[in-house]
């Protein structure tokens, strides 16, 4: 038997320096179990104020998708991680978890990286001066309209009133407690490679990190346990949300849609 669970909830735009404004959407959420699986069918827009979209540093404006998708309600972890660059999983609002941008290294851009830049050094959103228009909710606009989140959003565990926000894409729950988990990766120390980006290793690209991990942290994928289940965290210092998952990953999110 289907069980379906809906959160519709007025969505709501804040406008920095200016009263807040309605959003022409609501936030619209259907959450059901098909076959073993815990599928998603949500719109993007969040349940939560936002900031203005465009803003001077997100040239995108937010608009309604359609995110079709289904992860395993009992997933397994495997041994080897694997790196997610695109939607590493979806909140319980349904907005999606996207903690990797599209820029690179490139010495010859205005802004030190572009999307053609050196790949080989990508770009950390939270390093990054200005932090490319990044709200109150650690969210912004992709070009084709998806809000989605680089960090945590604090109404998201006042929406599911627990540590619970939401599920990565291999099916093991994301939770927020910042002070009882703690990330395992740390910043470089000194001088980055010749042929790099010049200075010091200074959290402007995700290669400025080492996973070191340690006593009573997580993993590198951001995992570790919570009552005596797997599951991933995010944390307030990098990675913030986790990069690579160690369960089957489902392929749907790749296929969603602009409406």
């Amino acid at each position: 038997m289907k069980k379906f669970a809906w959160f519709i909830i007025v969505g709501l735009i804040a406008v920095i320096s200016a009263p807040p404004v309605w959003s022409a959407s609501i936030n619209k959420i259907k959450i059901s179990t098909i076959n073993g699986n815990r599928c998603f069918i949500a719109n993007g827009i969040p349940d939560h104020l936002i900031g203005v979209f465009p803003n001077r540093g997100n040239p995108n404006a937010i608009s309604e998708q359609t995110l079709n998708g289904c992860v395993p309600m009992k997933p397994k972890k495997g041994t080897v991680s694997k790196p997610i660059k695109g939607i590493i999983g979806i909140a319980i609002n349904g907005v999606p978890f996207r903690p990797s941008t599209a820029g690179f290294w490139d010495a010859n851009a205005r802004r030190g990286h572009s999307r053609k830049g050196n790949k080989n050094w990508s770009l950390e959103i939270f390093g990054a001066p200005g932090k490319l228009g990044l709200d109150f909710n650690n969210g912004h606009v992709g070009r084709a309209g998806l809000y989605h989140y680089h960090g945590i959003a604090s109404s998201l565990t006042k929406t599911s009133g627990s540590s619970l926000v939401g599920f990565a894409r291999d099916g093991f729950e994301i939770h927020y407690l910042p002070g009882e988990k703690k990330s395992g990766w740390k910043l470089k120390e000194g001088i980055r490679p010749r042929g790099g980006p010049p200075g010091v290793y200074d959290g402007l690209f995700n290669e400025d990190y080492e996973y070191v991990g340690g006593k009573n942290t997580l993993d590198r994928c951001n995992g570790g346990e919570i009552l005596g289940i797997y599951a991933y965290f995010i944390t307030d210092n990098y990675p913030f949300v986790p990069r690579c998952l160690y369960g089957k990953i489902s392929s749907d999110f790749n296929r969603n849609q602009h409406r």
